[in-house]
């Protein structure tokens, strides 16, 4: 067998076996190592029990303290939070009172806002189906016509009639009475069916048809006061009529779409208007009246002012008149009461004298 061979194989099997060896030892170094540090902590521990225990005493005791005081605070804020929760339970319960009466009265508006809404449309269905008649728009034109009358202080005799027939027959719906046995009369005209066919029209053709056959219902109800019926000077009537719209809406229609139809009607001596402009109109026209009476009453107390003087003067001569006789009574009166009496105390002051000498002269047993 070759030497070499020989000798790395006994090389490795020494090295193999120094480090089998090795490996025992580090083992049982280690396993000593363990042991000894196992038995220095076994003391080390011993002599810190009684130093762990002291300071788990101490942490124990701090630790209950610390925790009597989170108790503490902890029952504090669960007693604050106790309060607040009975504050937002009874607010809870007051805004529940308040809403349920809340919604109760909402529900008793809504309700009665129904109930309106219901009689409001049974009322605008009657007034719709009133309406639909002319003589129905008539009447009712004329009671809107007497309570704009009423309202301007007219009084139905005094200051107007109603439907008093003229020489021609006919009755205007009212006769205004003015100063110097002048009047005026007024119609009231409501051109309604074709205005609301344009309210409902379908279409723009249909709309432009319907205004333009109500814009000459309205001219042919200005022709209808423009005849002797109306004005007529033999009457005393003036000059001008007035024809009154009892719908603020359909009158500022008129204005709207047919701007020139107002000076249309005031060429024809036609005064038109609504119920804000006929209360104007009678305003201006009672205070004309009025101040009318005044100036003729104050004619009159001018006249009256005259007479007075003349018969003041009258008076105030005979006041003097008397005044001198009374003064030449008094003069006389003080003649009286002094001299004359006077002169009359000293004849009988006289006539005394005389008798008691007559009466000591006599003999004695005579008197």
């Amino acid at each position: 067998m070759n030497p070499i061979i020989i000798f790395i194989l006994g090389f490795a099997a020494g090295f193999l076996a120094y480090y089998i060896i090795n490996q025992l030892r580090k083992k049982e170094d280690e396993q000593r190592m363990k042991d000894s540090f196992r038995a220095m902590s076994l003391d080390a521990w011993k002599e810190m029990i009684p130093f762990v225990n002291e300071t788990l005493a101490k942490q124990l005791t701090s630790g209950e303290k610390e925790l009597e005081n989170k108790k503490q605070l902890i029952e504090l804020t669960l007693s604050t939070m106790r309060t607040d929760l009975l504050k937002v339970e009874t607010l809870m319960n007051t805004l529940e009172k308040d809403r349920e009466n809340k919604f109760g009265e909402l529900t008793s508006q809504i309700k009665q806002t129904a109930e309106q809404t219901g009689k409001l449309q049974q009322v605008t269905d009657k007034l719709s189906i009133a309406l639909s008649s002319s003589q129905a728009r008539g009447k009712w034109g004329e009671r809107m016509a007497e309570d704009v009358l009423r309202l301007a202080g007219f009084t139905e005799g005094v200051n107007y009639v109603k439907q008093q027939k003229n020489e021609a027959g006919n009755k205007p719906d009212f006769t205004f009475t003015l100063p110097k046995n002048l009047k005026v009369n007024m119609d009231v005209k409501f051109p309604l069916d074709n205005y609301l066919a344009f309210l409902s029209a379908g279409s723009r053709v249909e709309s432009e048809n319907y205004e333009k056959k109500f814009l000459a219902d309205v001219r042919g109800r200005i022709k209808e006061v423009t005849t002797r019926e109306y004005i007529n000077a033999e009457e005393n009537t003036l000059d001008y009529v007035i024809v009154f719209i009892p719908n603020e809406q359909v009158f500022a229609f008129i204005n709207q779409k047919e701007p020139l139809l107002m000076d249309e009607a005031l060429e024809k001596k036609v005064v038109l208007c609504s119920p804000m402009t006929l209360y104007a109109l009678l305003v201006i026209m009672r205070q004309a009246i009025d101040n009318f009476k005044m100036e003729a009453t104050a004619a009159e107390v001018l006249k009256l002012l005259t007479a007075f003087g003349k018969q003041w003067e009258e008076y105030t001569g005979c006041y003097d008149k008397l005044g001198e006789k009374l003064q030449a009574a008094q003069e006389e009166f003080t003649k009286l009461v002094t001299t004359r009496k006077n002169k009359l105390d000293s004849v009988v002051t006289k006539i005394e004298d005389l008798r008691e000498k007559s009466h000591l002269n006599l003999p004695e047993g005579k008197e």
